[in-house]
């Protein structure tokens, strides 16, 4: 278990045990004492008021007014959200948008500036769209979960994207990319891409897309990508 997703652990189990002791919570989380007693100061650092209280029939407990006062939401996490709202909105199935909208800009607001730089250039590579009516989505599948991590490493670095590729006729092979843009066509997501060995632009259905890694040491440069007159940035997504 990572720290991140190990400190969410204790702030659940404190929400959810009211009082409780650092011999029960490293139980929970499966981690050490000093493990435990750690998180707890950074969490404290970061806004949560847990009280200790010794002696018998005391422990932890949080107050249950705290918040942290620090996002902990990563670029990628972020993306996702935003992302989502997107591609609903593209459909047509966002009834609360501007509770969306609201929300999505109080959460870039909380974040550190580093993230929002990167957040930024993030969204530059994202683009919307409608989806043909001819485009067969008999066998779409579901989005290997790894594909949103290797993506912000692999735009905000630069770095070549490989992975495994499944076409239309079933046929897998792997690839070596630069990635340059994803399109969202709801229902199905695109890779856009440069294929350095065809020197062409390639879109990669990315329900077609599995083990994806960006590649160290390998850089390229941003091209210009030309989309079709009813694809649009992100950004012009949202109000």
């Amino acid at each position: 278990m990572n720290i991140r997703i190990r400190q969410d652990a204790i702030i659940r189990s404190l929400r959810r045990n009211g009082t409780s002791t650092i011999a029960v919570i490293a139980q929970d989380v499966g981690a050490s004492r000093r493990t435990i007693l750690r998180d707890i100061a950074v969490l404290r650092d970061e806004g949560f008021v847990i009280h200790s209280e010794p002696g018998r029939g005391g422990g932890l407990y949080l107050d249950p007014q705290s918040v942290q006062t620090t996002a902990r939401l990563s670029v990628a996490e972020v993306f996702a959200l935003l992302i989502s709202v997107a591609s609903m909105r593209a459909a047509g199935i966002l009834p609360f948008s501007g509770l969306a909208d609201a929300g999505l800009a109080k959460i870039e607001k909380a974040l550190p500036s580093d993230k929002v730089r990167d957040l930024r250039r993030f969204l530059d590579s994202l683009y919307v769209g409608a989806l043909a009516p001819q485009v067969d989505l008999s066998d779409m599948g579901r989005m290997d979960p790894a594909l949103l991590p290797a993506f912000e490493t692999a735009f905000l670095k630069r770095h070549c994207l490989q992975f495994h590729y499944r076409d239309a006729k079933g046929a897998e092979t792997t690839r070596l990319v630069e990635p340059q843009a994803m399109l969202i066509l709801p229902p199905l997501w695109y890779l856009v891409a440069w294929d350095p060995m065809r020197q062409e632009f390639r879109h990669f259905r990315m329900d077609r897309i599995s083990k994806p890694e960006y590649v160290e040491g390998s850089k390229f440069r941003r091209r210009h990508v030309p989309f079709e007159d009813n694809v649009r940035p992100i950004r012009q997504a949202f109000p």
